[in-house]
């Protein structure tokens, strides 16, 4: 399989303050690769650098050093990417609109790209369909929907371009358990049915366990170590590592 991001000794610093400030390594010489239908699951605690790299991935932050590609060109402005890349947040209110129909917030992404109306409603329909939503949610506000629910809008809305990358960040952390399960079985067969690459930035080991195909661990901006998701669950070798899966068992 081909990489669709490729973060090659990618560096993130920033100053505390604009002038005079204390100049902080957010991420350090970070060399990943995520590859076409493949997740990557990035774990580590608050502050380590996760969000930062995502970032990084989305085209929304430049490398102090290092270089992001996409698929195996430097990656240029963000306009020429238009489309490639997407995310599903936390929270799924922050990327929907209460005062927008759920169908016009998951056709918006196309509507920016110049799509015709009636496209737009059919690549909805069709959206909606497959994150197990029927058509009438496309009349619905958000508000109107159970949290799952709106995850899935979300979701819609993430991929209603054809996404080569998506950042899933904390995508399941703020539902219930039973809900979790359903969003990341969604997950893993919508990522069979499109291809795209994904990067899953999550606390919770268990549910990047289940979606991911290989584990990187960041501390202090750092990877510490990457692996087959069976290879880390089974042994992780570095300590940091095995103190994150003793925290959990």
């Amino acid at each position: 399989m081909s990489a669709v991001i490729t973060l090659d000794k990618v560096g993130v610093t920033f100053r505390r303050r604009l002038i005079g400030g204390d100049v902080v390594e957010a991420v350090r010489d970070v060399s990943v690769e995520i590859a076409e239908g493949e997740t990557l699951g990035l774990v580590g605690e608050s502050g380590s650098g996760k969000t930062t790299l995502g970032r990084v991935c989305l085209g929304l932050l430049q490398p102090t050093t290092g270089e992001m590609r996409m698929q195996g060109e430097a990656f240029g402005r963000l306009r020429q990417r238009r489309g490639q890349l997407s995310v599903v947040l936390q929270h799924p209110e922050w990327a929907l609109n209460p005062r927008l129909r759920c169908g016009a917030s998951v056709g918006e992404p196309l509507r920016v790209l110049g799509a015709p109306a009636g496209d737009r409603q059919t690549a909805v329909a069709r959206m909606l369909d497959q994150v197990g939503l029927s058509a009438d949610f496309a009349e619905r506000y958000p508000g109107q929907l159970s949290g799952g629910q709106r995850q899935r809008v979300a979701i819609a809305r993430a991929l209603i371009t054809e996404p080569r990358f998506i950042l899933f960040d904390e995508a399941v952390s703020a539902l219930d358990v039973s809900v979790q399960t359903q969003v990341l079985n969604l997950i893993r067969d919508l990522q069979a049915d499109h291809g795209f690459a994904a990067l899953f930035i999550s606390h919770d080991l268990a549910a990047t366990r289940y979606v991911s195909d290989r584990i990187a661990v960041m501390l202090k901006g750092e990877i510490v170590e990457a692996a087959p998701a069976e290879d880390f669950y089974g042994t992780p070798s570095h300590p940091y590592s095995r103190a994150l899966m003793e925290a959990v068992a």
